[in-house]
This record gives structure tokens, sequence and C-alpha cells, in this order.
């Protein structure tokens, strides 16, 4: 049994990579143009919290290996996107890239890690650290939503990239299988509803990748979506 959840677990690390580096061609396009134009720093700030936590998590847990591992790269490629908005972004947008990284990132995990190191222990501390990631990450798996509109009202999947959409379908399957195997809710919850959202994101993909966009909703004046991440994160993301 060991053996299965660490092969499961290895995929998961695999699927969860995929996830974190999905933004990489938005950021492609950030550094050509040397803009973030209408991008939202936000989804990057907050992926980059959830991976810090689930590391801190992963850390924290006996057998959390290989949660800390990926999400460990996630930190890194999380951090390297925040640094692009800093780089790129408006004055305005930089500022509120900056708050939200004092204030969620050093702020929100600084009180989090302190106040169960030096207050809590035992299993209570696991409790708690599993809890907020798994609400964090509940909150990020439900970030496409914005996106599954979107396509719904402009009747075009332009602004919801298949292969995110599918690394996010798949990446909750397999950590949901993981979790379900080593009996970790914390795991568990956050990436069944990764894994429904992800299935429902693909059918909307289905019904509406072949449909006719309406003449008024061109690409000069449909919105501009920053995928999501986990995880980012994001994703979505973690995805974890």
């Amino acid at each position: 049994m060991e053996e299965l959840l660490f092969f499961i677990g290895v995929i998961g690390n695999v699927t969860s990579l995929l996830v974190f580096v999905s933004p990489i061609k938005t950021f492609w396009r950030v550094v050509q143009n040397q803009s973030t134009e209408d991008f939202e720093p936000a989804p990057y700030v907050i992926t980059l919290l959830n991976s810090s936590l689930w590391v801190y998590y992963g850390v924290t847990k006996p057998d959390g290996f290989l949660v800390a591992t990926v999400n460990g790269v996630g930190i890194l490629l999380e951090a390297i996107y925040v640094i692009l908005f800093l780089i790129y972004a408006s004055p305005p947008l930089r500022a509120k890239t900056a708050i939200l990284v004092s204030v969620l990132d050093v702020g929100v995990f600084g009180v989090v890690f302190l106040v169960t190191r030096l207050a809590i222990d035992g299993d209570l501390r696991l409790w708690i650290i599993g809890g907020i990631c798994a609400c964090l990450s509940v909150f990020m798996y439900g970030s496409p939503l914005a996106a599954m509109k979107t396509v719904i009202t402009m009747k075009s999947v332009e602004y919801m990239p298949f292969f995110l959409s599918f690394f996010l379908f798949l990446n909750g399957g397999i950590w949901t299988i993981y979790a379900i195997i080593d009996r970790d809710i914390f795991l568990g919850i956050p990436n069944g509803i990764g894994f429904i959202l992800g299935t429902i994101q693909l059918i909307i993909y289905k019904i509406f990748v072949n449909a006719k966009v309406p003449r008024q909703l061109d690409e000069n004046s449909a919105p501009l979506i920053a995928p999501s991440s986990p995880q980012d994160h994001g994703q979505a993301s973690n995805q974890i």
C-alpha cells in the first residue's frame, strides 16, 4: 500500500507541476510586451500563499514529503510570476501587488506559522494547518468559475485554455485518490471539489469549443482573463 501511495503521489507531483507551469505562456507575453495589461496579480499572490502553507503542512505531517516537494516548486514559480508583476505592472497595479504580497504572503503566512509553532502543538497543529490549507484550496479551485461564466456568456472558449482545465481536472483526480488511500481529509476535500469543477470545465469546453462567437464580442471587446492557478494558481492551485 505504501508503494502504491508513493507512486500516486509522484504522479500527483507531475500533474501539480503542469498546473504551476501553465501560466508561463501568459508571462512570456508579459515580458515581451513589458506590461501586465489587464491581468490581475491576486490569483498568483494567493497561489504563492497556498503553496507556502502546503509546504508547511507537508513538513509538519510525518509522511507529507511529496506534498512539500511539489509545493516547494510552486513557491519558486509563483514567486517569479509575482516578481514579474512588480517589474512590469503599471504603478497603481504594482502598488496593489506589493500590498497583497505584504498582507497575504508575509502577514497571513507569518501569523499562521507563529501561532501554530508557539501556541499549538501535537495533532491540533496539523489539523489547524490542514484546515486552513483546505479552505484556501477550495477557494482557489473555485476561481475558474468566473472564466466559465464568461465562456457561457460569450459562447467562446478563448479565455478558458483547454490544457489548464484538463490539468486541473487531472490534478484534482490524482490527489483525491491519494487522499482516499492516505485517509487525509485535508487533501481530499479541496481536490475532490477541484476534480468536480475540472470536470464541469471540460464539459463546458466541449459544448462551446465549436460555437460561433457573435460579431459584437470580438477579441477587442472581450475581457482579458488571467488563467487561474492552484493551485493557482491560481491556479488554482495548488492544486494540491
